[in-house]
């Protein structure tokens, strides 16, 4: 039986936020968000952390976040770069193009694939998902690998995500993105990303690029990368970014996004998702003004007795 892995997708830019979210300091320690999700994820089942950042951040990542965790976290760091993974002749044209931005988020787990040796949850630093969430995925992708070591069924044929009501998910200070789930007998039928959801008055609705609106309810079910996977299917996210670099490479803003690979994945019958309901809380930080909010609910969990004060 393989114990599951917790994979941290670090390596953001923070561009609406205005600096390095994933490490900026809510607890009362110092402790960022991820600090919270790998306390969570120890206390459920996980046996080894995966953080995945840039080489330009690794000293800083390094003094303000492993320092503190000494060595009470099991972990490994892969690298998400511009050139990770990118054909040289396709690199080559990037750099004259001038491109800064990561390729998104499928990209940057296939830069920890070669850590990556059973079940996974994958999940983004800069969110809080709540034990419950960490409790349910935990046991699910220790069953997978119970499931395969015992052969009786075939391990790479089940994934799963934790989906979040779409509206305590919105941010007050602007426009969210969001992958938009279609659920039905508790597996995904479909997963749509949408790029420009906000809440105006009582209307929830996305601007969709020709500038039309669409409502969504406040119940919609979303993904807030907060997926579980077997190992089996780092090959068909591999072929997945492959078609899509050779088709976007030259869209400077383009990325290559979990949620969107994972619907790819589910309509060409190459995995079934689950839906795993769990009663949890999110919260995160999108932009600087969100911060405030953050702190506070910390500090009311801490006070709670959910957290210790000092975690570490």
């Amino acid at each position: 039986m393989k114990e599951p892995i917790l994979v941290v997708l670090a390596a953001g830019m923070g561009s609406r936020y205005g600096g390095l979210k994933q490490m900026d300091k809510l607890g009362s320690n110092g402790e960022a968000l991820l600090d919270y999700s790998v306390f969570d994820a120890l206390r459920s089942g996980f046996k080894k952390i995966i953080f995945i950042i840039r080489h330009d951040i690794e000293k800083d990542f390094r003094e303000i976040v492993l320092a503190r965790m000494g060595s009470a976290v099991p972990y490994s760091l892969a690298f998400q770069d511009l050139d990770s993974l990118i054909p040289p002749d396709i690199w080559q044209e990037v750099q004259k193009l001038g491109r800064t931005k990561p390729w998104g988020t499928s990209h940057a787990l296939l830069c920890a694939a070669d850590q990556i040796d059973a079940p996974f949850a994958v999940i983004n630093a800069d969110d809080f998902y709540g034990r419950e969430a960490y409790t349910v995925l935990g046991n699910y992708l220790s069953s997978l690998s119970t499931a395969s070591a015992e052969a009786s069924v075939d391990a790479s044929a089940d994934a799963a995500i934790v989906p979040y009501r779409l509206e305590p998910t919105l941010s007050p200070q602007g426009s969210v993105a969001r992958g938009v789930c279609e659920v039905k007998e508790g597996c995904l039928i479909s997963v749509e990303e949408l790029l420009a959801i906000k809440k105006e008055g009582n209307v929830i609705y996305n601007t969709n690029p020709d500038t039309t609106k669409r409502e969504l309810a406040p119940d919609t079910p979303v993904s807030m990368n907060f997926w579980g996977f077997p190992e089996g299917i780092l090959p068909e996210f591999k072929k997945y970014f492959d078609t899509f670099i050779n088709a976007s490479f030259r869209d400077i803003k383009s990325e290559c996004y979990i949620p969107r690979a994972a619907d790819h994945f589910i309509k060409q019958g190459i995995i079934r998702i689950r839906s795993l309901p769990a009663n949890s809380e999110w919260f995160g930080v999108t932009y600087k003004d969100d911060k405030a909010a953050a702190v506070r609910r910390i500090a009311e969990l801490t006070a709670q007795g959910v957290y210790p004060a000092r975690l570490w």
